[in-house]
């Protein structure tokens, strides 16, 4: 790496330090040549940033898993630090987002990077500012999908609540409704429960026996009474293993409730879901598929906390699967989808 001089450097170090964002100055091949205070304490006073480059530094997955290093991969592309790095390196400012998963802890953390050209000595760098927003990007996703699902099934119970105000004599024909109504409010409450605990490592495990076959059937049954089809059939793979292992019920539950969610949602009007289970010497792999393909370059953005094709602030189905299954079930996650057969996603737990 070259050396790297700039007048004055004395002067502006203590205003850079000053700064509570992490702070660092890249040269045309992206290795960070300067690094503020904060970057210092945050990484460790003996940690050798320099000449590294950002993704390293980071510990971003998939800079330290592949073999090219950080900027070489699909998802990389889709990389909010990168693009502004590389902004800044040519001469144009940019603000962006970005999303970094860590290399053996699965921990996420979310930026928002400043990146600004600089020059000395005839060189181009670029000027980078992260700062963490991983606190204000979960209470954004969390308070959205909390206030869209929760209104909704309140705005029904209310409207039956005026309809027995008005006429109490029917309140027989609603019976149903009212508690179908209240055990989904109660269930979506539940759900942001336990999605807050998770992220903040304060979550409870508890291990139990569960049969495969008898959770995959409540699990239709539950989807059926809960949510809405709208015209479409979930069906139990007639292969399906029935055999019993050890995990947490109520964590599994939600798990394979949200693969249940997103199919139906990405299945057409008529289409079939299809819910299974396999199993092996040491893991069962619960299975959920639907014909959909899903592009690639949605692909590529899959698991992540805020990223969802229904909109802003809804992208937290798939992220919290792949959360409480890799964090606190000790299984994995994965998905498969090709044009012909659709999309698969997959679940897989230890007996």
């Amino acid at each position: 790496m070259e050396e790297f001089e700039l007048e004055g450097l004395e002067y502006i170090a203590p205003f850079v330090d000053a700064v509570p964002d992490l702070y660092f100055l890249v040269n045309e091949e992206r290795q960070i040549v300067f690094g503020n205070r904060k970057l210092k304490e945050t990484l460790g006073e003996s940690y050798q940033f320099l000449g590294k480059l950002p993704g390293d530094i980071l510990k971003c997955k998939n800079a330290l898993e592949s073999e090219e290093g950080c900027g070489s991969t699909a998802e990389c592309t889709q990389c909010g630090a990168l693009d502004a790095l590389k902004s800044g390196l040519s001469g144009v400012e940019k603000i962006n987002e970005c999303r970094i998963e860590q290399s053996g802890t699965g921990k996420a953390l979310d930026f928002r990077v400043w990146a600004s050209p600089f020059e000395s000595r005839g060189k181009k760098y670029a000027i980078i500012a992260l700062s963490d927003i991983s606190s204000e990007k979960r209470r954004q996703v969390l308070e959205r999908m909390f206030f869209h699902d929760v209104m909704n099934t309140a705005g029904g119970l209310n409207g039956l609540a005026t309809i027995l105000k008005d006429a109490p004599e029917e309140v027989d024909e609603f019976s149903d409704l009212i508690y179908w109504l209240s055990e989904k409010l109660i269930d979506e409450i539940r759900a942001q429960s336990i999605l807050s605990s998770a992220e903040t490592s304060e979550l409870k495990v508890d291990i139990t026996n569960v049969n495969t076959l008898d959770i995959v059937s409540e699990m239709v049954t539950v989807f059926g009474r809960y949510y809405s089809l709208k015209n479409k059939k979930i069906d139990i793979d007639s292969c399906t293993v029935n055999i019993d292992f050890k995990t947490d019920y109520t964590l599994l539950r939600r798990v394979l409730l949200n693969m249940l969610k997103n199919a139906v949602e990405a299945t057409p009007i008529n289409g079939v879901v299809t819910i299974g289970c396999n199993s092996t010497s040491s893991n069962v792999e619960f299975w959920v598929h639907n014909s959909t393909f899903i592009p690639e370059d949605v692909q590529l953005k899959l698991f992540k906390r805020s990223f969802s094709t229904k909109g802003v602030g809804r992208g937290i189905g798939t992220y919290s699967m792949k959360l409480i299954t890799e964090q606190y079930l000790n299984g994995r996650i994965r998905f498969e989808s090709d044009m012909e057969y659709g999309t698969v996603f997959t679940a897989s737990f230890p007996i």
